[in-house]
């Protein structure tokens, strides 16, 4: 399909090919046009310019332990407010910038260790006459995170500030700052959970309060220079000489390079809880600090009467007997992403834990901690705290439980600052179905909770991006909001996670498919890199040039879609099909719930890499001017196609069967919405007769298997295609709409 028929279409997949040939049209192994490898695309995309004379730094130190803090502060005096304050701020794994006392911007965003982006500063607005204090709080994850896989700990800062005569100074990351290992969050404190690294606990009496204002008293003895690394400012944190002692990472890629930001900053805004929605008190059987270290059974007991008294609209007030917990749980209008904040007065050492959670039922638990051990923990100095979480959290209820002292506690001002994508277009859509409306609306939430700087999955769980089931949602950043830097970036990135053998780590840039390689050798776990992934990424990069017309964005990809595409070549069994089971560390998903065997998802794999060779990356080699690779991409899907057919094809059913070898010994006969779908997508059925998989889709006998939600979309556009827009308005009616979570 040619882009402009794309556009006219707003189709979803590729155009509509005859591909239904006997076994004996194939061009077999010996025809074979072979896909070669490439050397990879010159790019356009814009650089950084030098960042001489910055430097990487850090707290003076021979190692670093997981999640410690760092506070970088520089003083910088100006005669008159600047003309211009812009430059760029780069740090591993995140900061919080402060200027004067005033939040300013909290990043990196998730990326490749190896190409991790720099921010954009432009400060001229926070500078003044006079004195001036930057100040970034500087966390080092050192633990994997589904938003960080490894790195090494550094701070990078390089400002020009143009005044009003037009002479420009430069403020950089060197020696001249101060640094201070704010033990306020311990260093070394553990991970939260497999894909969070972070286990926040916070000790506002250790805090060096008003540290970044001009007005502070540094204290010699805990505020050292900070020490320069070894490394150009233009590599990443990986590239410097500083001594990575977890993993005794020793190498960096010659190719690694620090990049521009390729994405705005996302936009913050306050949002308070909608109410309380109920209070009560905890009778401890055991320290809440065991509890929450290790969750013994029976540690607890719940008291069902209220804790807290509204003493003024958004105010509570709590008197702690020194022995039970406090627990006051909050509710929010809607899911949001960003950080949790509250106001607390209390006596010194009282103890808050600020727990999150996307759900909560009345008759459920009462307290919050059910989901991966998503709690931040808070520690009052004396009177009024204003606290804060330093990494993000995505959640629709809030609760804290404040113990550890006795007295009166007060607590206001209790939200979330949300971030969001700074989209060019907000949607509006407006269907005059109520239900489908809720729909709608609630699924625009999930693409600003979901579709942030990488395009992720589970945002209160992974935070980690995918292609595949997670891919779908480029159309609808595409189609409602016009947003278009977005997916580009997320072509970059995931294609950057590309194994020596070829597959993709297809949660990337995270660290979780580095930890399944490991257990996959040992057989610990059924998830390897899902290959799958990688086939539904070549769709994503090929719609994104349908939909664009860019095809800058694609150079970076390009090479590695070819790797891949050659690994899947490699991997064809005798059957001359890609195998699902026992090919090493990489895994097939496709679907959990559609499938009662691994075998049975062999014939949907195939026939999605089929179309995908064909429709996906043999057009993208057309567009680079590769016809060599074209022909051979679509030479290859065609083979598989007809594999499939030969194997999987029923013409009794005149349909494909998932079990179709393995009837005789399973004793029924299975099939499943992702086959039938694709092969009405692409027109991958015999003769192209259609009917028997559209009549399958539609009426969802039990002998077929149905995909979970996120896979559920394959179905619908088939039925698009078909002409039944009256079971897709039934299924959103009766099925979407009507889920706990819209």
């Amino acid at each position: 399909m040619k882009r402009r028929e794309f556009i006219r279409s707003s189709a979803l997949t590729g155009g509509s090919i005859v591909l239904g040939r006997k076994a004996a049209e194939a061009t077999g192994k010996d025809g074979f046009s072979p896909i070669d490898p490439i050397t990879p695309l010159p790019s356009q995309k814009r650089a950084l310019p030098s960042l001489e004379p910055a430097r990487w730094i850090w707290y003076p130190s021979g190692r670093c332990l997981p999640n410690t803090f760092v506070l970088f502060r520089r003083e910088v005096t100006l005669e008159t407010k600047p003309k211009r304050a812009t430059g760029w701020i780069a740090a591993e794994s995140r900061y919080r910038l402060e200027v004067n006392g005033r939040r300013i911007q909290w990043g990196p965003a998730p990326s490749d260790p190896r190409w991790p982006e720099a921010d954009p500063l432009d400060l001229t607005a926070a500078l003044e006459p006079g004195p001036n204090i930057i100040g970034a709080t500087v966390l080092y994850y050192g633990h994997g995170d589904g938003t960080w896989p490894f790195g090494k700990p550094g701070f990078l800062f390089w400002l020009e500030i143009e005044q009003e005569d037009g002479q420009v100074i430069k403020i950089v990351s060197d020696q001249a700052w101060k640094a201070h290992l704010a033990r306020a969050w311990r260093p070394g404190q553990p991970k939260r959970w497999y894909l969070r690294a972070l286990q926040e606990e916070f000790d506002a009496r250790l805090y060096p309060n008003g540290w970044t204002t001009a007005g502070f008293a540094m204290d010699e003895a805990h505020w050292l220079d900070a020490m320069a690394l070894d490394g150009s400012p233009n590599k990443p944190a990986l590239s410097t000489g500083y001594y990575e002692y977890v993993n005794d990472l020793l190498e960096s890629p010659a190719a690694a390079e620090l990049r521009p930001r390729s994405i705005p900053l996302l936009e913050e805004s306050s949002v308070p809880v909608a109410r309380l929605a109920e209070s009560f008190w905890i009778d401890w059987r055991r320290p809440p600090q065991e509890y929450f270290e290790c969750r013994p059974p029976e540690s607890f007991v719940i008291i069902p009467r209220p804790s807290a008294v509204e003493t003024a609209p958004g105010q509570w007030e709590i008197v702690l007997d020194g022995k039970r917990g406090a627990a006051l749980t909050f509710e929010l209008e809607e899911q949001v992403v960003g950080w949790p904040y509250f106001t607390i007065e209390a006596p010194a050492g009282t103890t808050v834990e600020l727990l999150v959670h996307e759900a909560h039922a009345a008759d459920g638990p009462p307290l919050l901690n059910t989901h991966f051990d998503s709690w931040t923990r808070f520690i009052c100095r004396q009177g009024t705290n204003r606290f804060e979480c330093f990494d993000f959290e995505s959640l629709r209820w809030l609760q804290l439980h404040i113990s550890g002292a006795k007295g009166r506690v007060k607590v206001r001002e209790v939200g979330v600052r949300r971030r969001v994508f700074p989209w060019p277009n907000e949607p509006e859509i407006r269907i005059s179905e109520p239900p489908i409306q809720r729909l709608i609306a609630a699924s625009v939430n999930t693409l600003h909770n979901c579709a942030q700087e990488t395009l992720v999955d589970g945002m209160a769980r992974e935070r980690q991006q995918y292609s595949g089931d997670c891919g779908h949602q480029l159309h609808a950043i595409y189609l409602a909001f016009g947003e278009t830097r977005q997916p580009a970036r997320y072509l970059t990135t995931f294609s950057q996670g590309q194994t020596l053998d070829g597959y993709f780590l297809d949660c990337w840039p995270a660290y979780d498919r580095l930890a399944r390689l490991v257990e996959r050798q040992f057989e610990l776990t059924k998830w390897g890199p899902i290959l799958d992934h990688g086939v539904g990424f070549n769709f994503d990069c090929w719609h994104h040039y349908l939909y664009t017309g860019d095809l800058e964005a694609l150079k970076e990809p390009y090479p590695r879609l070819i790797r891949f595409a050659q690994y899947l070549h490699g991997i064809r069994g005798r059957d001359g099909l890609l195998p699902v089971e026992n090919i090493g560390l990489p895994s097939v998903w496709i679907d959990h719930n559609a499938y009662e065997r691994q075998r049975h998802k062999q014939c949907a794999f195939n026939l999605y890499a089929a179309a995908m060779l064909e429709h996906a990356l043999a057009p993208t080699c057309r567009a680079f001017g590769d016809r060599k690779q074209e022909k051979a991409a679509r030479n290859f899907g065609r083979d598989l196609l007809a594999a499939a057919a030969g194997k999987f094809w029923s013409p009794e059913r005149e349909i494909f069967a998932n079990n179709l070898p393995w009837v005789k010994e399973e004793g029924k006969v299975r099939m499943c919405d992702r086959s039938l779908a694709t092969a009405v997508l692409f027109d991958q059925c015999p003769g192209k007769n259609a009917g028997p998989a559209l009549r399958a889709l539609a009426e969802c006998p039990p002998d077929m298997g149905f995909s979970y939600p996120a896979n559920a979309g394959w179905r619908l556009w088939a039925l698009a295609k078909g002409g039944r827009a009256d079971i897709i308005l039934q299924d959103l009616r009766e099925r979407w709409a009507t889920m706990d979570s819209v």
